[in-house]
């Protein structure tokens, strides 16, 4: 049952930070899978996808409602990054997980620097 309640806040967390920020996913769902479930780097991103589908399309239906999604453009970023699904998940099994969680700490710490300096 404890497990359980820690998915539910981590979805809850998800969630919030998804519709508050537009980010929510690898920015909240993978760190907390794998330092407060111990979920291995593979499985938190297999996981989080999975999660962010459904957490995507609320958010879409949520934000369409106020008038918020431009369509066209929408799917000249989203259909391209269907290839680079294919291909960063085809890269992800063949890097050794230690690695994958230093790009990914590389990638949070560069957004953080992005948005704290001018």
């Amino acid at each position: 049952m404890r497990r359980i309640l820690q998915l539910a806040a981590i979805g809850t967390a998800a969630g919030a930070f998804s519709g508050l920020f537009g980010v929510g996913g690898g920015t909240v769902i993978v760190p907390l899978l794998i330092f407060w479930l111990g979920y291995g780097d593979r499985e938190a991103t297999g996981t989080s996808m999975a999660a962010i589908a459904v957490i995507a399309a609320i958010a879409v239906a949520f934000q369409a409602a106020y008038g918020n999604v431009d369509a066209g453009k929408a799917a000249l970023v989203g259909v391209p990054a269907i290839a680079g699904a294919f291909a960063g998940t085809a890269l992800q099994q063949r890097l050794p997980e230690r690695m994958i969680s230093l790009l990914f700490g590389l990638l949070l710490v560069g957004i953080a620097i992005e948005l704290i300096v001018p």
